[in-house]
């Protein structure tokens, strides 16, 4: 079986030695000295001043919009992974989808100015498979209406837009530590923020709001711990090797699949990229599913990332129309890349594509 991805891990002896400091100090969690070395890595290795290694890139959301008090709409994409929409809504906050860009996939800037009412009170966007949204275009639409921009880099670890970290944008940035992203800590996330009283108050909701008898507000249990932290400093250094790989993958699946069938990600957008992702977008959703059963036949089993459009689902009421998204989420097809897959295989795979008739 050909899965969209597949983990990938340190040598086993190499774990267990960077988990041995843990054993060996009895400090298996809250804020170990793993914990503490990941984040000090993470920080020089991205070019941020101020991160959290938290639980998960879920939680690390709903922190950042209690972290600046937004309680009412928050417009955001319909294209993204549910996790996103979630938040919103596990805190209490009205979701308004702005519609994607047809060649980014991330939120339209100026559809967001759209659909500003008296009620909004941030923008909650995705860098879609690490292709950076307008940042520049969002942060003028904010600073004129007062609002608060919050970017979900789930997909975004080691993406770059200007020459800093994509992560370095926005209020607020989160990312992914999730085991199918290209930097995983088995499950985590991150939070990173520029105001230091902010990230002093999201520090602090990371643990319950205390540190030990002083309290200081109200918090969750968004802590990690050193185990998950150890998987994150024997791949840290690994990084670059991963994204190389994967781009010469992508290479390979441009140089093989039909292009006069298949639309391909713009090379612009992939540039600066960590190629965690090789999307591509079908003429008509009749064709991405009979390529799936092709597919399917031969073991192989891409992913429809993302799908549906999110304001399509049940739980979500009283939402306009996003017919871009729509359109992409039926069309659109996350092909098998990670650092394990064989060249042998990016050309089977490319064949039984290229062979499925309309």
């Amino acid at each position: 079986m050909i899965n969209v991805t597949q983990t990938y891990l340190p040598p086993f002896e190499e774990y267990s030695a960077m988990l041995k400091r843990a054993w060996d100090n009895g400090w298996v969690t809250n804020n170990g000295i793993l914990v503490q070395e990941l984040e000090t890595k993470l920080k020089t290795f991205l070019g941020l001043d101020n991160l959290l290694f938290c639980a998960n890139g879920t939680i690390v959301l709903q922190m950042a919009l209690k972290a600046l008090g937004i309680t009412r709409e928050v417009i955001t994409t319909p294209f993204s992974y549910v996790a996103t929409l979630n938040a919103i809504l596990w805190e209490g906050c009205t979701p308004v989808f702005a519609d994607i860009g047809p060649d980014t996939f991330c939120i339209d800037a100026e559809k967001i100015e759209e659909a500003i009412t008296e009620n909004t009170e941030a923008i909650l966007a995705t860098h879609v498979y690490g292709f950076p949204c307008d940042v520049d275009a969002i942060q003028r639409i904010a600073d004129k209406h007062q609002l608060k921009v919050i970017y979900d880099g789930a997909h975004a670890f080691g993406c770059s837009y200007k020459g800093k970290s994509l992560l370095d944008f926005g209020d607020i940035s989160t990312c992914s530590f999730h085991a199918t992203k290209i930097f995983h800590t088995v499950e985590g996330g991150a939070i990173i923020c520029h105001d230091k009283a902010l990230f002093d108050k999201i520090f602090h909701y990371r643990q319950f709001g205390h540190i030990y008898d002083e309290y200081f507000s109200i918090g969750i249990n968004a802590k990690n711990s050193e185990l998950h932290a150890a998987m994150g400093l024997c791949l840290l250094p690994l990084i670059q090797g991963h994204i190389d790989r994967r781009k010469m993958l992508a290479d390979l699946y441009d140089s093989l699949l039909n292009k006069n069938r298949i639309k391909i990600t713009d090379a612009y957008l992939r540039e600066n990229n960590n190629y965690g992702y090789y999307p591509v977008l079908f003429e008509s959703e009749s064709v991405l599913l009979k390529v799936m059963d092709k597919l399917r036949e031969h073991d192989i089993s891409p992913r429809r990332y993302f799908y549906p459009s999110l304001n399509e689902l049940p739980h979500v009421n009283q939402q306009s129309p996003c017919p871009v998204s729509e359109s992409i989420s039926r069309r659109v097809l996350a092909l098998p890349l990670f650092n394990n897959l064989a060249e042998a295989d990016v050309s089977h795979i490319c064949s039984l594509i290229n062979s499925v008739q309309d």
